[in-house]
């Protein structure tokens, strides 16, 4: 592609060289006419003849200023910062472009009349000199209009083309590409925890002395989730997606305690696999980038409980040998709750960088469960409602190639306790059910074709609520 622009971009060159070389042989065909030229002009007076060069050269003078306003477009292009929106106001008045879209040379000298008009001809005089002349200005500055006689008119500000790296950023970081009708996007991920508690297993002597075990547990996990998410644009502002997950949980419990000693181990290991929570949502272009003005997007979510419940699942005893390992019977894969999320996003283009941020509120709808008690062969019936979610973030985002980038971004997600509800009793807090959640994410992004790109990620937590790492992989693919 680049090769092509740079073909473009000479080819222009050269046909500006051509049309500067135009005006001194149109000066030598006015004032020493041969042949055909000489014919023509031969029955002309001196000021139809200087009518009819002032013509040709303030033409001459329009095309060459349209193709160096060409050339720079073309150049703006390679580098990624062209504009789209109306045309250069130099172009319009110049002739119409021919095949390959550069304007169509003037006719020979000879064959334009002293009486004839065009886009350029003015109020004359009667000697036919014209008592204006339009001068050329810098190029994309703006021109009179020869019909309206308008003056000053200029360039109205219009989005700016992104390249196709910073595309990928906005799909990742922002929202979906508003002008991609269908795009399916499938990625794969792997969470993974590493969780350690002490754990006590006896009493207090005289409020002091701790008799019993005391013994350090830790729990492993991994979380390998694949999800297909549809992205389909409604119009160029409204844009809606389905995202569908499976997911594959394993987890590893390790005890001390093992025949009554502290120093001895034991472990049990679960795994479970199932469909996640499915969620769906609607974006709406609030604001289109232009100028100084940012892109914002709004968004509103919802999730449904499709996956397993974390609620009723027992814990059981798995070896006879250490009564403080226990594990449970199967692993969630999903939240058990319906939750709505409201945010809004905020991208700004500075090519080659790229700012972000957003901001989003989600509100857990409280649910009734006929068994929320972990405990084996006991079944405790509440409501519980977990804590609303606020969550913000920011980052950067680099093109260092017209199909790679690099971002990092910072996000933070606080959820304050959750609450349950026992039949005919009041709300009650749950105790250590408060998390705050930090993680700085960095990302890496590669544009096979205008169909395919590559979004690769690693998310680091920094506070014990978060996971400790997130890697993975997503592959946009826009039809």
């Amino acid at each position: 592609m680049s090769k092509m622009s740079s073909r473009v971009a000479q080819h222009a060159r050269h046909a500006c060289r051509l049309q500067l070389a135009a005006i001194p042989a149109a000066l030598l065909a006015v004032w020493i006419p041969q042949g055909a030229s000489a014919q023509a002009l031969s029955g002309q007076s001196v000021e139809q003849r200087l009518t009819t060069l002032m013509r040709v050269v303030d033409e001459q003078q329009r095309q060459i200023q349209s193709l160096e306003a060409q050339v720079t477009r073309l150049e703006m292009a390679q580098r990624g910062r062209g504009l789209t929106g109306e045309p250069d106001s130099n172009a319009a008045v110049a002739a119409p472009p021919g095949a390959d879209g550069l304007p169509v040379p003037l006719p020979p000298l000879a064959q334009v009349s002293p009486g004839s008009t065009g886009p350029t001809s003015g109020a004359s005089t009667a000697t036919g000199v014209p008592t204006t002349a339009t001068l050329p200005g810098p190029a994309g500055s703006a021109a009179a209009d020869t019909e309206g006689g308008a003056i000053g008119t200029t360039q109205k500000a219009a989005q700016p083309v992104r390249t196709e790296a910073e595309n990928a950023v906005v799909q990742r970081e922002h929202a979906p590409l508003f002008d991609r009708k269908l795009t399916l996007d499938w990625g794969i991920s792997d969470t993974y925890y590493d969780r350690r508690q002490l754990q006590l297993s006896g009493f207090l002597a005289l409020d002091a002395i701790f008799l019993g075990n005391i013994n350090l547990g830790q729990t492993k996990s991994h979380q390998v989730m694949a999800d297909l998410d549809a992205r389909y644009g409604l119009t160029d502002r409204i844009s809606f997606d389905v995202d569908v997950p499976y997911v594959y949980r394993h987890s590893n419990f390790i005890v001390g305690g093992a025949g009554g000693a502290a120093s001895a181990l034991s472990d049990a290991s679960g795994s479970s696999s199932a469909i996640g929570d499915v969620n769906f949502g609607i974006y709406y272009q609030l604001l289109k980038e232009n100028g100084n003005l940012p892109d914002v997007v709004g968004s509103l979510r919802v999730k449904a409980p499709t996956g397993t419940s974390p609620f009723g699942i027992k814990l059981v005893q798995v070896d006879p040998n250490n009564t403080s390992l226990v594990a449970p019977t199967k692993l969630p894969t999903g939240t058990g709750f319906w939750n709505v999320t409201a945010g809004v996003s905020v991208l700004k283009t500075y090519d080659p960088v790229v700012l972000f941020g957003s901001l989003s509120y989600t509100y857990n709808l409280a649910r009734s469960f006929a068994d929320v008690s972990s405990v084996e062969g006991q079944t405790t019936p509440a409501k519980v409602k977990l804590g609303d979610i606020i969550q913000w973030g920011a980052g950067v985002a680099l093109a260092f190639s017209e199909k790679d980038s690099a971002s990092v971004s910072y996000t933070m997600a606080i959820e304050p306790e959750s609450e349950t509800q026992a039949p005919g009793q009041p709300w009650q807090k749950v105790p250590g059910s408060e998390t705050v959640a930090a993680a700085v994410n960095f990302g890496l992004n590669h544009v096979v074709n205008k169909h395919l790109t590559i979004n690769g990620s690693v998310s680091i937590g920094l506070t014990p609520d978060a996971p400790n790492f997130v890697v993975g992989v997503r592959f946009p693919y826009t039809f």
